[in-house]
């Protein structure tokens, strides 16, 4: 298929335009320089640990002075004092918050003395997982020198293959990491190869291991840490990490097992083969030409208003790329870096933000045939429930659990950043992710085991914390619109708190009516049930503004940047679904009035924004203008290397795996379990073929279509239930796998038919 290759005719200007590797454990970023060649490393494990066993102050009591100052209107001194309590001591003055920093774990790097060079290719290969450089020497014998590097999915290691035409040729390697003077490092070679060792002050301790098999020639140490390889025709370099985060020396998780087999066409079969099952789970075929250019000279064009609509197909191809090498062999969710990260002091600490930058990361993975990758998510949300019922309890008094704005690996609860973390949406957020699970696999054990557990201890949360006023309106007090402000809170904090911010009200009645429909459905806790539903109830409604628009906050407040980056009242829209054109056509009409609102006043001024904005158009079944952000996306929000920036020109992969879920929406929804096939689906793309996709009820689904208007789709049931297609026009006709009709009804503008579990059923056009 086309629009599946990044390829470029120089080697990387600096990290950021760089090709990345991964195997969710293990990560590179390859640079492809010459003559010296820089392979930066990273570990899922490997932060700086010094704040692992942080903890919290008793702040509860403070809770009815916090409130009774916001419940009176005085924002701006409820929000002074609730910052003071609740917010934690992190950018007070100079004082830093306790969140760890994601590392890098060093640098391999290789110089050759092959001369000047020639003919350069650098190239990532999505569907192969491989990242490829080539270039020939000028010399009398000069032949072509070829680097090969994977993130080996089953041998799991990071694998480099220097190779030229057969031809001997000389090289140097060693390991190295910039200078940090909180970690002491140590760096070793034997004629096997290389060894870094680092143990960073009062926190982890890591080790890189580098494995280097020759064919012909001999390898000496140099200076005691280099290795100079002469007269070889093959190097291969087996490359490892450890961390003493889960415990051992990290130099045990390097050596637990060697390669199975350093026959470069065996290895690469295996690779291969696992790829395949990772990221050829889905296949999205588009007729779109792909030119004969290098991708920055394509960026560049773009850029300069030409036209490249296969760019946004290779960008949507790169996302699954990403989330693949960062979730494949994972324990840990993606960072705001995925795996990559070339900084001792990375922007935000390159962390898990837990309001909208880690749960956009996998919004496409339960519709895009990734949802194996929603595991690492899944035991980090478990790893934080003990710490973050001590945080509930002894911030607000509450029951249930509370997570924090941001964190890191620890499974710790304590807010780190004044003026941004007093906020009590995080767990309910994350919670929608296991909910989703439940909704696309049906898998009742994961339900009993794993999501119900956690929304219960949400919804017992939201309990014990809101407040009922003499009209019998429920409260959420503090409450806050991450990231957003209005002028009453005052100048000084970045974020307003008040009382009952549409997304606060909007995530409490997600996770209180997930968990009475989870406790129901397992036929479990029918009292606890019955109060969540009717708590969720009793939640104050929506409302709508003076220009027409879905409030933010429970007043018609004056914002101070009406062009914020965050969407954070528009979350029932998008990825949530209690506000849809069907469902809720007033409210509906009043988010997308906000959305126009916040973009007419330049939002979506960073690369997860414009994803997020993308996701909402192609929501409201606007393919047009949701293509048209997916490709601002690219223009606008990525280097060469279509990595997604934020300003000022800071890597994040949100963006990146934001644009997966954008085109995802377009292509296939699924909300309450009706399938609406291409409800978005942009002029641009007229005919195109997608297999894998997967929607709510457990359902696979393939497509076909042309001329604007389906060919054919193909149902997989996973079990056995009613299914529900919108065909609001009565155009289609279900039949089984050998052509029959299938028994359907018509209920209002759907086309129901009964799905046996492992059937396959094809819906096309009646004649």
């Amino acid at each position: 298929m086309a629009n599946q290759r990044l390829w470029y005719r120089q080697p990387a200007a600096d990290w950021s335009e760089g090709l990345p590797i991964g195997n969710g454990r293990l990560a590179a970023m390859v640079l492809g320089s010459c003559p010296r060649e820089r392979l930066a490393l990273n570990h899922e494990w490997l932060w700086t640990g010094i704040n692992r066993f942080r903890d919290l102050d008793d702040a509860a009591h403070h809770l009815p002075e916090v409130r009774r100052l916001l419940l009176a209107g005085d924002y701006e001194q409820g929000t002074e004092l609730a910052n003071r309590y609740f917010g934690g001591g992190g950018g007070i003055g100079d004082r830093p918050g306790r969140v760890d920093s994601f590392q890098t774990a060093g640098d391999l790097f290789v110089e050759f003395s092959q001369g000047p060079w020639h003919d350069y290719l650098r190239e990532l290969e999505l569907d192969r997982g491989m990242c490829t450089v080539t270039y020939g020497a000028m010399r009398r014998d000069g032949g072509r020198y070829r680097r090969e590097y994977v993130a080996h999915l089953t041998e799991d290691r990071l694998l480099a293959r220097y190779t030229c035409d057969g031809q001997p040729f000389d090289c140097v390697l060693w390991l190295d990491r910039r200078h940090d003077p909180r970690c002491e490092l140590h760096r070793a070679a034997t004629e096997d190869g290389l060894c870094l060792h680092g143990e960073i002050r009062d926190g982890i301790a890591f080790e890189v291991r580098a494995e280097v098999f020759l064919s012909g020639g001999q390898a000496t140490v140099l200076e005691g840490h280099k290795l100079a390889v002469t007269g070889a025709t093959d190097v291969l370099v087996a490359l490892d990490i450890g961390t003493s985060a889960p415990g051992p020396e990290p130099r045990e998780e390097c050596t637990a097992h060697g390669l199975s087999t350093r026959d470069w066409p065996a290895l690469l079969a295996s690779h291969k083969a696992e790829h395949e099952w990772h990221y050829g789970g889905l296949t999205l075929d588009l007729p779109l030409a792909e030119p004969d250019r290098p991708t920055d000279e394509r960026l560049r064009r773009l850029r300069a208003g030409e036209a490249d609509p296969g760019l946004a197909l290779l960008y949507f191809h790169y996302g699954r790329y990403l989330l693949c090498a960062s979730s494949a062999r994972a324990t840990l969710p993606a960072t705001l870096q995925g795996r990559w990260c070339e900084e001792l002091e990375p922007c935000w600490n390159s962390d898990l933000h837990q309001d909208v930058n880690l749960q956009m990361a996998y919004w496409g993975a339960e519709p895009g045939g990734l949802q194996a990758y929603t595991e690492a998510l899944f035991q980090h949300l478990e790893r934080q429930v003990p710490h973050g019922r001590e945080a509930a309890r002894r911030l607000y008094g509450c029951d249930g659990v509370w997570l924090p704005i941001q964190t890191d690996p620890w499974g710790r609860c304590t807010p780190e950043s004044d003026g941004w973390a007093v906020w009590i949406g995080a767990a309910a957020w994350m919670s929608q992710h296991l909910w989703w699970h439940w909704e696309f696999s049906l898998d009742e054990t994961f339900l009993r085991a794993r999501a119900y557990p956690f929304l219960k201890e949400v919804a017992a949360f939201y309990e014990s914390y809101h407040l009922v006023d003499e009209t019998g309106e429920v409260l959420l007090v503090p409450s806050q619109s991450p990231e957003n402000r209005f002028t009453l809170s005052g100048p000084r904090y970045p974020v307003s708190l008040g009382v009952n911010a549409a997304m606060d009200v909007q995530l409490a009645r997600d996770a209180l009516s997930h968990a009475a429909q989870a406790a129901e459905i397992l036929g479990l806790d029918a009292e606890l049930a019955a109060r969540w539903r009717d708590l969720a109830a009793r939640l104050p409604a929506m409302k709508i503004g003076s220009q027409s628009q879905l409030l933010e906050w429970n007043e018609e407040f004056e914002e101070v940047e009406p062009g914020h980056r965050h969407l954070s009242h528009l979350y029932g829209l998008y990825p949530g679904d209690q506000i849809g054109p069907d469902h809720a056509p007033e409210l509906f009409a009043a988010a997308m009035r906000s959305l126009e609102l916040r973009l007419a006043a330049h939002g979506g001024h960073t690369g997860w924004s414009r994803a997020w904005t993308a996701c909402c158009f192609a929501r409201a079944g606007r393919g047009d203008e949701a293509l048209r952000h997916v490709e601002h996306l690219v223009r606008d929000f990525a280097t060469d290397s279509l990595l997604d920036l934020h300003p000022p020109r800071i890597f994040q992969i949100d963006g990146n795996l934001g644009g997966i879920a954008a085109v995802l929406e377009m292509l296939l929804t699924s909300y309450h379990e009706e399938l609406h096939l291409l409800p978005a689906l942009p002029a641009a793309w007229p005919a195109g073929s997608v297999r894998g996709l997967r929607a709510r009820g457990d359902f696979g689904v393939d497509m076909i279509w042309a001329d604007g208007a389906l060919v054919e789709a193909t149902l997989h049931a996973g079990h056995a239930r009613p299914c529900r297609v919108w065909d609001p026009d009565q155009r289609l006709g279900a039949y089984d796998a050998q052509g029959a009709r299938v028994p359907a009804r018509r209920e209002g503008q759907f086309l129901v038919f009964d799905a046996d579990a492992g059937s396959i059923t094809r819906l096309r056009p009646v004649a």
